[in-house]
């Protein structure tokens, strides 16, 4: 605790050194350009105050993940002003015979500084991520198929139902279909509508290619059915 208290402690003291010569520089600056009185002392607090707010405007901008171009542009203008002031009162400018291309910039930092500071101030501010508290998502009740089963697939599923009292609706067939399924006793498993039309299909195929009539084992294992179901397919065809 000590030692970062003593890190806290430099820190501090090198940030006061720091103001007070960038903002006695800048005074001296604008008092040899001719803004004497109470306007060379505003001039330090228009530099510094521009590069704070530039400095936090870029940070949330880039904290938010947002481009930080403006913040950024206006922090490098208030750094070169205090950077520049520095360096002119190092015995590079005579203080005495400023020229006027100096005088002129001087004079309108105030507009700039104005103008800079309305950007930064008055420009949207994004949410901050961390700020950003998540909705509770609605729990719902499940459905009795997974939502990626469209309504044709659940239909087409291989469901197997026993019991005369769970058959499903009977779907219209052709009267050769219906001839045989009246003359045959009713299966003990009742196949979906999608395979009684696939093992159909198979049959006339069969039919169509040797003249023959299809064999229902044969058409059960072409279905991928067990044995169990051959009279089933049977009853079909």
């Amino acid at each position: 605790m000590r030692a970062q208290l003593a890190r806290v402690d430099a820190v501090i003291v090198q940030a006061v050194i720091a103001g007070a010569l960038s903002f006695s520089h800048l005074h001296d600056l604008a008092d040899a350009a001719g803004q004497g009185g109470w306007k060379a002392w505003a001039y330090p607090v228009s530099v510094d105050l521009l590069l704070v707010a530039a400095w936090r405007r870029m940070r949330e901008q880039q904290r938010a993940g947002q481009p930080a171009g403006g913040p950024r542009l206006w922090f490098l203008i208030a750094l070169a002003a205090s950077l520049g002031a520095n360096i002119a009162t190092a015995g590079l400018l005579d203080l005495d015979d400023v020229p006027a291309s100096l005088r002129v910039v001087v004079a309108g930092w105030p507009a700039v500084a104005f103008f800079g500071g309305t950007l930064l101030t008055h420009t949207p501010r994004t949410p901050d991520p961390q700020t950003v508290t998540a909705t509770p998502e609605t729990e719902t009740e499940p459905d009795h198929f997974p939502a990626a089963v469209d309504a044709p697939e659940r239909d087409a599923l291989p469901a197997l139902v026993t019991g005369p009292e769970l058959d499903p609706e009977p779907v219209a067939s052709p009267e050769p279909v219906a001839a045989v399924r009246a003359a045959t006793p009713a299966p003990a498993v009742t196949l979906p509508p999608a395979l009684v039309d696939r093992a159909q299909a198979l049959a006339e195929e069969h039919r169509a290619t040797t003249g023959l009539a299809a064999d229902p084992d044969d058409v059960r294992a072409r279905l991928g059915l067990p044995p169990s179901m051959t009279p089933s397919v049977a009853a079909h065809l």
